[in-house]
């Protein structure tokens, strides 16, 4: 299947998963990211968080992606210093009980490596907590940091991305993330 921009969306036979990507934004980059993930993935859908007249209405998506920069670093919480930072109280009231819900984060991992991706981890929770089934767990052994509160039994809770020292391997990472997530889905 070729998308709008003529690259190739992954497809996977019998699957038609519908993913929502839910994206809030302090740069672009997180924006950016999301409008990659939405050109990969079959029958996904492109949101703005703020594009949801009530943080209720994701119970209705079928499978979700959220996108977070982690900009409130070294906080305990309200880490993205986006939209997303008014919400994160009210996700775990959300019926998602077996919905799939992937987690993506940004982060720099030079300039900010105690921090790396802190914010991916406060949504993981917070879906968690609302009965989601999140899958797309990735290995940190491809990055480099000191520390990340994202990091949970050994592996980031989501798909790590740093556009600011990394750049070069985003579109990798992204591929091969929405290839796991696909099938984790089906599960």
């Amino acid at each position: 299947m070729i998308n709008a921009s003529g690259r190739e969306k992954m497809v996977l036979i019998g699957f038609s998963m519908k993913f929502t990507i839910v994206f809030a934004s302090a740069t672009g980059h997180t924006e950016d990211i999301a409008e990659r993930l939405d050109q990969l993935l079959p029958d996904s859908e492109l949101k703005e968080l703020s594009d949801f007249q009530d943080i209720k209405d994701m119970e209705a998506c079928e499978a979700l992606i959220c996108c977070t920069p982690t900009w409130n670093t070294g906080s305990d919480v309200k880490r993205s210093g986006t939209v997303w930072d008014e919400h994160i109280e009210q996700i775990p009231n959300l019926n998602c009980s077996g919905k799939p819900v992937a987690i993506v984060g940004l982060g720099d991992s030079a300039a900010f490596s105690k921090f790396f991706c802190d914010a991916m981890e406060e949504l993981y929770t917070a879906f968690q907590k609302a009965g989601g089934n999140l899958i797309g767990h990735v290995s940190g052994e491809d990055y480099i940091f000191d520390d990340s509160k994202s990091m949970i039994n050994g592996m980031f809770c989501g798909l790590p991305i740093d556009e600011d020292n990394e750049s070069e391997k985003t579109q990798d990472r992204l591929e091969a993330w929405c290839k796991t997530i696909l099938e984790e889905s089906k599960q």
